[in-house]
């Protein structure tokens, strides 16, 4: 279940789209701002463990604008077991290498469609690097170690962003017109809206978390991480 903010700073929701509500003024011609929040189940209290700044927030307008892949590529680095950073946006088209910074073998692999790579193992160095073309969520896992889990949003959007500490965001510079904007979080279902720029109010999304930090997944060969456990994974 996702939500709707009823409320923002003591004001009634204005009524004027889902998810917007009534902030006092309108946002400059050209800028969306909002405020994402991770709740619970049943929409109680904040989720503990549950970080907004993992979010991804982008703006797509009904008509397309280009995007524009860096040369340098990004980075997502194995350090103390852990994919840093462990979500990533990029614009289609870019490329992102994966070093490993332990002294301790890793293999890093996604089976994400058109996005999907295996690097085999291997030991602490530059690692390898993986060109993204097709734009969606690419979930990348170590067939080492399970807990182990890193999402590179793969965007065909120059408009995204994410949250700060307090969920709050601001997208600049945004095309007049109508488009769609997504709230993305790993422990949530993605929430959407369509909407108009320039809109009055705040975007106020309020994502119930659902889903455990670790993703039940399979490894590269489809089997379990735990050949001696009776516990099944989902892709």
């Amino acid at each position: 279940m996702i939500q709707a903010f009823g409320r923002l700073r003591g004001l009634p929701a204005a009524g004027l789209l889902a998810g917007l509500v009534a902030a006092g003024g309108v946002a400059s011609a050209e800028d969306l701002r909002g405020k994402v929040e991770l709740l619970a189940r049943g929409g109680k209290a904040l989720a503990k463990g549950s970080d907004v700044r993992q979010a991804v927030v982008f703006f797509e307008p009904k008509v397309p604008r280009p995007t524009r892949a860096p040369e340098a590529p990004f980075t997502v680095s194995t350090e103390d077991k852990e994919f840093r950073p462990r979500v990533l946006a990029i614009p289609r088209g870019s490329k992102v290498r994966f070093p490993n910074s332990d002294p301790i073998l890793h293999n890093v692999f996604s089976v994400s469609g058109a996005n999907s790579f295996d690097f085999g193992l291997y030991r602490k160095g530059p690692g390898q690097t993986r060109r993204f073309d097709a734009p969606g969520l690419v979930r990348v896992f170590c067939n080492v170690h399970h807990s182990m889990v890193a999402y590179i949003w793969v965007l065909a959007t120059p408009f995204s962003i994410s949250p700060a500490a307090d969920g709050t965001f601001t997208l600049a510079n945004l095309p007049k017109g109508p488009g769609k904007l997504t709230v993305w979080h790993e422990q949530a279902e993605p929430w959407t809206i369509d909407l108009q720029v320039p809109t009055p109010g705040t975007v106020a999304a309020r994502l119930e978390i659902t889903r455990p930090r670790i993703p039940p997944h399979v490894d590269k060969s489809g089997r379990s991480y735990f050949r001696n456990s009776r516990e099944k994974y989902g892709g």
